[in-house]
């Protein structure tokens, strides 16, 4: 997603402090990436929906910083960066609330649950963190799909992303 327009992965980086972006397809056994994410103290945990994760929560035993990875691109494009990294594979898989909404109008979810990368950041971190306030890592979200919809026009939203939308 670097090219694009609402890289919400961009956007969740830019707006916490203690955040990292990678932009790779393979990590290479011998990068500091790699090194990284198997080192052990800290918790690591990919966030990834899936028949392998259970529910992120946080964890009262385990006092290790907590590194949360997430992947961002198309849906097909995570299954694939997990596919092509056995290092990701080896991390525990934890997942957000099933009944979670998305605001992202202008993606079609691929089903109930499907987050962008920033929301599902925000949503973890506000799970981990709940004495923080998240929501406003959400403002730069919100005002860019609003200035896409405006600048595609309504008619042309209201075909292409359904009605009942505003």
């Amino acid at each position: 997603e670097r090219g694009h327009a609402l890289n919400t992965a961009r956007l969740l980086a830019a707006g916490l402090v203690n955040a990292e972006l990678h932009v790779v397809e393979r990590i290479s056994i011998d990068s500091a990436l790699h090194a990284q994410l198997v080192d052990g103290s800290r918790r690591t945990e990919l966030l990834f929906p899936g028949a392998e994760s259970s529910l992120l929560t946080m964890p009262l035993e385990d006092l290790r910083p907590h590194q949360l990875v997430l992947l961002d691109g198309t849906w097909r494009k995570a299954r694939k960066l997990l596919h092509v990294n056995p290092v990701l594979r080896t991390l525990p898989q934890v997942s957000l609330s099933p009944g979670l909404r998305s605001r992202y109008r202008l993606r079609k979810a691929p089903g109930p649950g499907a987050l962008s990368t920033i929301e599902a950041g925000a949503a973890a971190l506000q799970l981990l963190e709940p004495d923080r306030d998240f929501q406003p890592l959400l403002r730069p979200f919100d005002r860019l799909i609003e200035e896409q919809i405006q600048a595609m026009g309504a008619e042309r939203y209201q075909r292409n992303y359904g009605k009942g939308q505003t």
